[in-house]
């Protein structure tokens, strides 16, 4: 009668590690990117070409990055007189990169006369969004 409890206390515990180990496959995977990277509070506007203008749009790229291209398309169709773009690829600028902690590509920031971040995205922006992100604040 022991014999017969231990044997079925060692199937039981045996039962629970398969049903453990399937459950635990079944969990999504972590994601790649990180979506709460911190993007820069303020930059130095020396730092870049486009000193003399207003709004400054600078998207953190890298020569390998796919969605970086993207990023930059979409940066680029908010480009006027008053608005620069200016793309600072990891590989032509890493400095740039370490200096503001750009730990994740593309990042794209949205910055003011004073080189206060107004608005900011990681990750290509949704076209309606980072229209949206200029024009508020432009109107500020």
């Amino acid at each position: 009668m022991a014999v017969e409890r231990v044997i079925l206390a060692v199937v039981l515990v045996a039962v629970a590690l398969v049903v453990a180990a399937v459950v635990q496959g079944r969990r999504p995977d972590a994601p790649t990117q990180s979506r709460t990277a911190p993007i820069p509070q303020q930059l130095d506007r020396a730092d870049f070409d486009a000193v003399e203008v207003a709004w400054l749009v600078v998207v953190f790229s890298s020569d390998t990055c796919a969605a970086c291209e993207e990023a930059l398309v979409k940066a680029n169709s908010l480009a006027t007189d008053d608005v620069a773009v200016v793309e600072i690829s990891w590989q032509a600028e890493p400095e740039l990169h370490r200096r503001y902690a750009i730990n994740t590509v593309p990042s794209l920031v949205i910055a003011g006369p004073d080189g206060a971040v107004e608005a900011g995205f990681i990750g290509p922006p949704p076209a309606g969004e980072l229209w949206a992100a200029m024009a508020s604040v432009r109107d500020r």
